[in-house]
């Protein structure tokens, strides 16, 4: 018998998640805040109201392309060639000093003398985990803020993009050297071609929206149609090039986002789309995966020791980077605290590492609570920073 049980779901998840959000706002913190909570209280590490499902995950994941295709609808293009410089440099130190700190970490609960080859591998792999940051958090943060646009909101963006492709590159090298079947040249040459990819459909759909422009304006079949081709580029990016789905979505965004007529309509549309259904399941989702069994003393010693280092890393990092390019003390606090949150992608790294043997059982509830905490601290820190 076929069962409608995720249609009461959804209902509890949109409903919940607004009268949530509504709460957060009346006591001047993010929306998305409220929405996280909801996750965390109604899933299975609290109330277990509410489950996982696959047709949730695939919702969630279509949320979170959303969100990240409004982001590169609202970048400002001039302000990110000039930040470009600068995301670089805060993505490379925000991913050099996490890593280093994430291993060492795990190093200084866990090391014997009698480590061998893929402990120390599983060492650097925590350090991998670290290395990730889950902008879309920020992204809605500085949305609701009205800051999206500006240099910090560019800039964190922009390194957040780099970041990915970095954190690719890490956890490829790491996974490599564990299992003959992953070749490292391959990756870097799948990652050059997403990249010349990503300059072909500039070009080509570039010039292909600015005809819909002329010819159809504001009607829905253009938003239709880039509501596509950023499914299209995800699908793409991820199939074809093993670059996170998010960052093909966020590049459809950009490459679309200097239409001066239509942009704002196919932006609104999105929203809808967006917030209506698909943006609320995700941020509760990420609260859903909140079940933290089988911590034992030691492992929360350890997974409290790893989440200051997760947050301190990220703001020392990224905040040094922010100032060696000339940031204001300000600016680079504003920096670094929006790269804190790990949120789904450092997720998604650990699950990876689980199926090569680098992430054991008992060490996956200290990654969860790292996950959880940083998404939940990034909104309110923010919100206290800016």
């Amino acid at each position: 018998m076929e069962s409608y049980k995720f249609l009461l779901m959804i209902a509890i998840i949109l409903l919940s998640t607004k009268v949530f959000g509504i709460l957060s706002r009346k006591v001047n913190m993010p929306q998305v805040v409220g929405a996280l909570l909801v996750g965390i209280i109604l899933g299975p590490g609290c109330l277990n109201i509410l489950q996982e499902t696959d047709f949730l995950t695939q919702a969630a994941e279509i949320g979170v392309i959303l969100l990240m295709f409004q982001a590169g609808l609202d970048t400002d293009f001039e302000e990110l060639k000039q930040t470009g410089k600068a995301s670089f440099v805060i993505a490379l130190i925000g991913v050099i000093v996490p890593f280093l700190g994430g291993s060492a970490v795990y190093l200084a609960f866990f090391y014997s003398s009698y480590m061998t080859q893929i402990d120390f591998l599983r060492a650097f792999f925590v350090g991998v985990i670290l290395t990730a940051t889950s902008v879309s958090i920020t992204v809605e943060t500085l949305r609701e803020m009205g800051k999206l646009k500006g240099r910090v909101g560019t800039s964190v963006l922009g390194a957040a993009i780099i970041d990915d492709i970095l954190g690719i590159v890490a956890l490829t090298i790491i996974t490599g050297v564990s299992s003959p079947d992953v070749r490292i040249d391959t990756v870097f040459i799948k990652i050059i071609l997403f990249f010349v990819f990503v300059g072909i459909c500039s070009f080509f759909l570039y010039n292909l929206f600015k005809h819909f422009e002329i010819a159809y304006g504001k009607k829905r079949r253009v938003a239709i149609y880039a509501l596509a081709f950023c499914l299209t580029m995800s699908y793409c990016s991820e199939e074809f090039f093993g670059v996170a789905d998010i960052t093909g979505a966020y590049f459809a965004g950009l490459i679309l986002c200097n239409l001066t007529d239509i942009k704002e309509y196919i932006a609104s549309k999105i929203v809808v789309t967006s917030y209506m259904f698909f943006t609320p399941i995700f941020f509760a989702g990420i609260g859903m995966k909140t079940v933290l069994t089988g911590m034992t003393p030691m492992l929360f010693v350890f997974s409290v020791t790893l989440l200051i280092i997760a947050i301190l890393s990220k703001v020392v990092g990224c905040g040094l980077g922010a100032r060696f390019c000339g940031y204001t003390n300000h600016d680079a606090l504003s920096v670094g605290i929006g790269m804190i949150s790990r949120g789904e992608v450092a997720l998604i790294v650990a699950q990876k590492g689980s199926q090569v043997g680098l992430i054991s059982p008992e060490m996956f509830p200290a990654i969860v609570l790292v996950v959880i905490v940083t998404t939940l601290l990034t909104p309110i820190l923010l919100k206290l920073q800016m």
